[in-house]
């Protein structure tokens, strides 16, 4: 499993077209055209270089909305292919938009728990996780990936926006709201050093960020949708311009305050424990007991915990930086690894400040 910097482009596109075994592992590569991804060594008639873009894991393939190539078969590890996961694999690419239970796999007689550690030791992800990246990239990714014309209105290789909406209801499992007189949220995908992000504004506020392997996405996608009575169209816009912009001087310790407003869909409990979160300083943390006293509800302790859990606007409404009352790092929907490296960046970013003050 690949999880650091990958090649320069020109000598991963020499390595692509040459079948270059030596790269197997090192790089995945996403083909437009066909909405699949390879290995290097792929046999398959290799496309126009314009069409093709590379990707570190096969995690990260699957989030941009491509899926395994039948033929390399990148999710299974290079060589002798497992036996005993073979039909599973086969079955859940013939069924990308099936929720797979530990029940489904204990009828097959896989333990769960082995199948798992397979996809975290192979792909950097557990065999749900794997679930919820495919049905994701289905819905935000390009169906057609460049093969028909897009709406012009939104350009982004969906030939309808009935398209992406039928894409988003495999994902949700449950019907969109009809889109007649019903409120649009655009969508995208963000990369960032700690995995890419999905993003969502309406009226040119932010009301979604989230990192797009979080377990509780489709739950959290859901509930904004209940909030708002919207439907999800892929686009661009000026606001993800300057959510990027300010997410790139963020990860490289130059920006602390956030400028992009925020659309906070929530109870009025949510939305004055979030508000309070914004105000804990970038470097700093809180207890999830000085967040109750802090918004005068010094018993709701646990009210707090849940309300925070349920932020859908990752970092620019810091939950991150809300730890145990031991200090210690608890719950984070986007793993305790990025809370922890989060809080690294922002405290490295203030020490440097302070040094130069």
């Amino acid at each position: 499993m690949n999880t650091g910097a990958m090649p320069h482009r020109d000598e991963m596109v020499e390595a692509f077209f040459s079948r270059d075994g030596s790269y197997d592992g090192v790089f995945f590569t996403g083909v437009r055209t066909t909405g699949i991804f390879c290995r290097p060594t792929c046999p398959a008639k290799k496309p126009q270089e314009g069409n093709v873009e590379f990707f570190a894991s096969t995690q990260a393939a699957l989030l941009a909305g491509f899926g395994p190539c039948k033929r390399c078969r990148p999710m299974e590890p290079t060589g002798s292919r497992p036996t005993w996961l073979r039909e599973l694999l086969s079955d859940s690419h013939a069924e990308p938009e099936k929720r797979w239970t530990d029940r489904d796999l204990r009828d097959r007689g896989l333990s769960p728990e082995r199948v798992r550690r397979w996809f975290q030791s192979h792909h950097g992800m557990t065999f749900h996780a794997y679930g919820r990246a495919r049905r994701l990239g289905l819905a935000l990714g390009q169906i057609k990936h460049g093969s028909g014309v897009s709406r012009a209105a939104y350009g982004t290789g969906y030939e309808s926006l009935s398209g992406f909406n039928d894409a988003f209801k495999r994902f949700l499992g449950e019907a969109t709201t009809a889109l007649t007189g019903a409120k649009v949220v655009m969508v995208t995908r963000i990369t960032t050093p700690l995995g890419p992000m999905v993003a969502g504004s309406v009226d040119d506020t932010l009301c979604l960020l989230e990192f797009a392997d979080r377990r509780m996405i489709e739950t959290q996608i859901a509930r904004l949708q209940k909030h708002l009575d919207c439907v999800f169209v892929p686009g661009k816009s000026a606001l993800f311009t300057a959510l990027t912009g300010e997410l790139e001087s963020y990860f490289e310790g130059g920006l602390t305050e956030f400028s992009v407003p925020l659309l906070t869909a929530g109870t009025d409990f949510q939305r004055s424990v979030w508000s309070r979160l914004r105000t804990i300083p970038s470097g700093a943390t809180r207890s999830y007991a000085e967040v109750a006293t802090e918004i005068g509800r010094p018993t709701a302790v646990r009210a707090v915990a849940r309300a925070n859990g349920d932020n859908r606007i990752a970092i620019l409404i810091p939950c991150h930086r809300v730890v145990g009352s031991d200090g210690k790092l608890t719950g984070y929907g986007g793993g305790l690894w990025r809370k922890q490296r989060l809080l690294e960046i922002e405290q490295k970013a203030s020490g440097q400040r302070s040094g130069s003050g």
